[in-house]
């Protein structure tokens, strides 16, 4: 019996140690799992879709997603969270660029979405002359430190020879036809069509091709996007059901009959990328980024600039009649400068939008309008692409440029590696 009675002891002890182990290893678990939350308090919080800010707000991010939005004192944070004072900053969803032309070597490319993370934009779309299989492998990563990429791959336009080698050359509905399923092959992100003549260097692509290329399009679930100048040519398009224009019409005045053809195609979105105002900037908050010479030789050119001012004002009185009209309006700023969407946001405020307007069209209409129904906003579930500011962007659309974090994915971008490899002072290790 006292044999008996000395193992039960052991086994009772054995169980009892066995059960402190799994108890020790459940709490931390439970440590690991508040270890992986991030409280960001005490911050303004603009929340992306229009509403008002919150003010001492606070944003709880549980590994790469938004989990909790809301006043300081109405969320609940897991015991164990790391907290991040913001107080007296804003935060904002990362900036969505819609139009923009990157490069084709994945080290070109890479080092591009890199830079723009730097100035807090999460996504990109490169619309219309990618050409390299690089542009469609890295559509399909998420890069740490770097934007998110999205391609509509090569566009489709009448022969530009001299000009752009790259897109797809239709003179003929046969042509577009073969143009349309050889990049629905592809699955571009966009397709994209040029119709401009260029001041009459090159024919323009007809309402029956430009037709044949939205439908085909739509047939195959794909969006189109189209580059214009002319209104009669905005006119065109809208009957044809294209679903954004990537410029605004520049040659005139819009009339009522174009305000019409908008109202009644509710499904076109507007990305004005509005150009240069013509007016002297200080671009002295580029230094991080620009080398000191090549700085100061762009700010000896950003001077006043008549003809630029007068093709501005088209541009400024289209869009703001447009936005009183009820158009959706986006955000792209063309080009390769990772830091345009900030000037883009600038003209299209000096244009007659409100800053909470245009913080809508750089963010949620951007996402919607390339399908990326995970960003744009700051609303639990959301991708946790955010930019933190040390001041108020509502105030002054410039406060964008006032930039103290950028996190992507809910990890912080390493702007100060960002900055030493583009001014060249980044160290090789052996």
């Amino acid at each position: 019996m006292a044999k008996i009675e000395s193992r039960s002891r052991i086994f009772v002890g054995l169980l009892l140690i066995a059960l402190f182990l799994v108890a020790g290893c459940s709490d931390q678990g439970e440590n690991s799992d508040a270890a992986s939350v991030t409280v960001f308090e005490g911050v303004r919080v603009i929340v992306g879709d229009g509403s008002d800010p919150i003010e001492d707000g606070a944003l709880v991010v549980q590994d790469d997603r938004v989990t909790q939005v809301g006043g300081r004192g109405e969320i609940q944070v897991p015991d164990g969270a790391v907290r991040v004072d913001l107080t007296g900053k804003t935060v904002m969803p990362a900036i969505i660029n819609s139009h923009m032309h990157l490069g084709a070597t994945r080290e070109e490319l890479v080092g591009q979405l890199e830079h723009n993370a730097y100035y807090g934009v999460g996504s990109v779309l490169s619309l219309g002359l990618d050409s390299s299989e690089v542009n469609l492998q890295v559509r399909n990563e998420l890069l740490p430190n770097a934007a998110r990429y999205r391609t509509a791959w090569k566009g489709i336009t009448r022969p530009e020879e001299g000009r752009s080698e790259v897109p797809y050359w239709v003179d003929t509905e046969a042509e577009v036809r073969a143009a349309v399923q050889d990049l629905a092959a592809k699955n571009p992100d966009f397709v994209k069509i040029w119709v401009d003549d260029r001041n009459g260097q090159f024919p323009k692509m007809t309402p029956a091709l430009y037709g044949a290329v939205i439908d085909g399009a739509h047939e195959q679930g794909l969006k189109v996007g189209a580059h214009i100048f002319a209104l009669e040519d905005a006119k065109g398009l809208l009957r044809a059901g294209v679903d954004m224009f990537a410029h605004g019409v520049r040659d005139m005045d819009i009339d009522d009959e174009f305000i019409t053809l908008v109202q009644e195609s509710p499904q076109t979105v507007l990305v004005p990328n509005m150009g240069n105002r013509g007016v002297a900037t200080d671009l002295s908050w580029l230094s991080q980024t620009i080398p000191a010479a090549q700085l100061s030789e762009m700010q000896a050119g950003a001077t006043d600039r008549p003809a630029a001012q007068a093709s501005y004002a088209i541009q400024a009185r289209n869009l703001k009649r447009l936005v009183e009209a009820g158009m959706r309006i986006a955000h792209g700023s063309d080009g390769r400068n990772p830091w345009a969407p900030h000037l883009e946001m600038e003209d299209m405020v000096a244009a007659g939008m409100t800053p909470a307007q245009v913080i809508v069209a750089a963010t949620r209409n951007s996402a919607e309008l390339l399908g990326l129904t995970d960003v744009g906003t700051l609303q639990p579930g959301k991708i946790a692409d955010f930019v933190v500011l040390n001041a108020n962007p509502l105030d002054d659309i410039t406060n964008t440029r006032r930039i103290d974090a950028v996190y992507l994915r809910g990890a912080r971008v390493d702007r100060a590696a960002v900055s030493a490899r583009l001014l060249g002072a980044a160290t090789m290790t052996p």
